[in-house]
């Protein structure tokens, strides 16, 4: 399969996956906004389609490597199984949305994946957005992708992090220092 295909694939397993779950464990919060299709997520893949095209019509030698190829979708298998092992584990208290009040049926989930990192959601889809444009041989937007997938989950990390220190409190504080985030470079 060439990587357009994968791509592709890739895109339609993530969505229609994500969305499934969601409405498995997550009846109550199921809407369009399940499908994580928003306008700045749209406009960066239609960024990464538009490389590809110049640079597979342009520079044709940029889009041979089987490597990339093969690497990318690595990424993307890990990233997806990753992500979906956070969410099948989590259940109920894996949402698309950050709850900004604690309701009676959170619970601090450190069992599981979350043993080894507190954001596994955060971490698979960081890696499986990255591995999207690897998969691609996207020299532009791979690095553009790994800046902007970063900075977004530093600050959510912190935020999400200030709030389940509020719900959970020293409960919280512990797991943090003995589990790290899941992402390089954010604590």
């Amino acid at each position: 399969m060439t990587p357009l295909v994968l791509f592709a694939l890739a895109l339609c397993i993530f969505h229609g996956s994500e969305f499934a779950l969601t409405f498995y464990y997550n009846r109550e919060h199921i809407s369009r906004r399940s499908w994580l299709l928003s306008w700045p997520y749209c406009i960066a893949m239609g960024a990464s389609l538009v490389e590809y095209g110049l640079e597979r019509t342009l520079m044709p030698s940029l889009k041979t490597g089987t490597l990339t190829t093969r690497l990318g979708l690595l990424m993307i298998v890990a990233g997806e199984a990753l992500r979906k092992t956070g969410m099948v584990t989590a259940t109920h208290n894996f949402t698309h949305a950050i709850a900004s009040q604690r309701t009676e049926r959170h619970r601090l989930v450190t069992h599981g994946v979350y043993g080894y990192m507190r954001h596994p959601g955060y971490a698979g889809w960081a890696l499986w957005a990255i591995g999207t444009q690897v998969l691609l041989a996207n020299p532009v937007c791979t690095p553009a992708f790994l800046v902007v997938v970063w900075r977004f989950f530093r600050s959510r990390v912190e935020y999400e992090d200030a709030l389940l220190l509020s719900f959970f409190g020293q409960q919280f504080h512990e797991y943090k220092a003995s589990v790290p985030s899941g992402i390089l470079g954010i604590p």
